[in-house]
């Protein structure tokens, strides 16, 4: 039973808010550790008000990292939500080391380094040592993925897993420690592609041209290159990058970061966060802009209409989602045939790469909903026509390399007939 829990580096969004969930639905007592008492203590106000409940405050405890010992000794289980950077990790790995209990769980909140490499540091205790990657904010997206580095972990990985289920009321899905894991595999495959799509379409508008065609009626609560901007252009480089230099399969082009992405991040342009990226709203005018590839500068953004999305907007409002898809697959211009290409490349590679990376096939929809909240890839087989159809227009539409993988007999033999998703969740009436 985990009743004590240190989080190192919470004074981070996610660290603050992991720390909310411990105490909150863990009920557990919660160091969060920080530089300095003030740091650590607006850590704790900012984890309360992440929550707002009164009953959380008397579980969350402010210290530093010269009072970690203490803490450590009585933690349960030790969360380290540090900067994504190894030797940074190490180094703190290395003062709490000699302090920890023999039965304590260690983790890194890391999303997206090694957990075996990072494991080494503890020697003995290695396999006490997981990758706990939560997605934020965690109140609203409840995945957590349970990066396992070693076969012999599994008897104590299904104990962690039923108590971050149980407990914290996670959607645990358990992964292999393959680059950037399972969901942000997929979600920036998707997002790189989006990028490249941009660059490639520069004459019809760029960035705002891709997003007004993957918008929401897509199945997203916001199109991929605004996501991007949303998360942070340097964290979308930093996975993007290290999924490139890491990686070695078939899909490793599609891990490589556009120029013009790279221009804007070394000139500070970062995204929402820097309150200029992709995009940027004009503070006198509430005007919104986008940065045009092609000419190097921001302009107003433009509001595209396609036939086939307002049609497809126009169904949804009203209920009717097949019409909508139908709709989808008949059109033949250039922008609907960009929709299905994205469509159908993310289906595959997200079954593909869960194959690889989770133990359970289901895992690429429990991941795309419950971190990214996108429709997601065996509903979207659901909804356009089952298996045959999406072999169908997938010899339609992409390239050799698509193909030969989706007609491999065994493609399709580890997938339901149905997803436990309703796809008309997703599914919004706007761009």
């Amino acid at each position: 039973m985990i009743k004590t829990v240190t989080i190192l580096g919470a004074n981070g969004t996610m660290g603050r808010n992991i720390s909310a969930i411990f105490a909150s639905f863990g009920q557990a007592k919660v160091f969060l550790a920080c530089r300095t008492k003030e740091k650590a203590e607006k850590a704790v106000e900012n984890a309360y008000n992440s929550i707002r409940s009164e009953s959380i405050l008397c579980n969350l405890i402010p210290i530093t990292y010269d009072e970690i010992e203490y803490a450590i000794k009585e933690s349960d289980l030790i969360l380290e939500v540090l900067m994504e950077d190894l030797e940074i990790k190490k180094n703190m790995y290395k003062k709490i080391i000699p302090y920890i209990k023999d039965n304590a769980i260690i983790a890194s909140g890391t999303s997206g380094l090694s957990i075996k490499e990072l494991s080494k540091e503890f020697k003995d205790k290695a396999q006490n040592f997981f990758g706990i990657h939560m997605f934020n904010p965690p109140y609203n997206l409840t995945l957590c993925e349970l990066i396992i580095h070693d076969s012999k972990q599994e008897n104590l990985a299904q104990q962690l897993a039923d108590y971050l289920s149980n407990n914290l009321k996670r959607t645990v899905i358990k992964v292999k420690d393959k680059p950037a894991f399972l969901s942000n595999r997929i979600g920036f495959f998707f997002i790189n592609e989006s990028l490249k799509l941009a660059n490639e379409n520069i004459d019809e508008g760029g960035i705002d041209y891709i997003d007004a065609i993957l918008g929401c009626f897509t199945g997203r609560n916001m199109p991929p290159l605004t996501t991007a901007d949303f998360v942070g252009l340097d964290i979308s480089k930093a996975i993007i990058d290290y999924v490139y230099e890491n990686t070695n399969d078939i899909f490793r082009n599609s891990f490589e970061m556009p120029s013009y992405v790279n221009k804007l991040i070394e000139n500070g342009k970062i995204g929402k966060k820097a309150n200029m990226g992709l995009f940027y709203q004009n503070d006198d005018t509430k005007l919104n802009y986008v940065y045009d590839i092609k000419m190097d500068t921001y302009r107003p953004k433009n509001n595209y209409e396609f036939y086939f999305s307002n049609e497809m907007i126009k169904n949804i409002k009203i209920g009717k989602y097949e019409e909508a898809i139908q709709t989808l697959i008949e059109d033949e211009s250039h922008e609907a045939i960009i929709c299905k290409t994205m469509i159908l490349k993310y289906i595959i590679y997200s079954l593909y790469i869960t194959d690889d990376i989770a133990y359970d096939i289901n895992a690429c929809d429990d991941a795309m909903v419950t971190g990214f909240s996108w429709l997601p890839p065996i509903a979207w087989i659901n909804i356009l026509g089952e298996k045959n159809k999406i072999v169908e227009l997938s010899e339609k539409y992409l390239d050799k390399k698509w193909v030969e993988i989706i007609k491999n007999k065994k493609f399709f033999e580890k997938i339901p007939a149905k997803s436990k998703y309703d796809y008309r969740h997703f599914l919004k009436a706007k761009y």
